[in-house]
């Protein structure tokens, strides 16, 4: 069972007082997204790749796909302030070049340690 804490002014206070800024990330539906069932497969994963090897080298903090029919079609949260070293990131992922994907980035503020449950 989980503890009770008391929030109060000074838990709040301390808390945000630890807070870290990041850069968050949308991925939107690009402008050319008719490519053979066969190719927009191998496009997701040397995309997936990607987004893994940002992952395994701490760039990346967490993403995912958007799960409804929008063309809002990924979240991701990068462990950097720098918009321009996110922009430069974001151009070098596979379905970006293919324009199967667009972006925009946004500086974004939260609690480090945070997690998914």
């Amino acid at each position: 069972m989980k503890q009770s804490i008391e929030i109060t002014n000074e838990f709040i206070q301390k808390t945000v007082a630890s807070g870290k800024a990041y850069c968050i990330f949308l991925y939107k539906a690009g402008p050319n997204r008719d490519q053979s069932p066969a190719e927009a497969e191998k496009l997701q994963m040397e995309h997936l790749r990607y987004l893994f090897q940002l992952r395994a080298e701490g760039k990346l903090v967490i993403n995912g796909p958007v799960m409804d029919e929008t063309d809002l079609k990924g979240v991701g949260i990068f462990n950097t302030t720098d918009v321009t070293e996110v922009k430069n990131l974001l151009e070098g992922d596979p379905a970006v070049k293919a324009g199967r994907l667009t972006y925009e980035i946004h500086p974004w503020f939260s609690i480090p340690g945070d997690s998914l449950p």
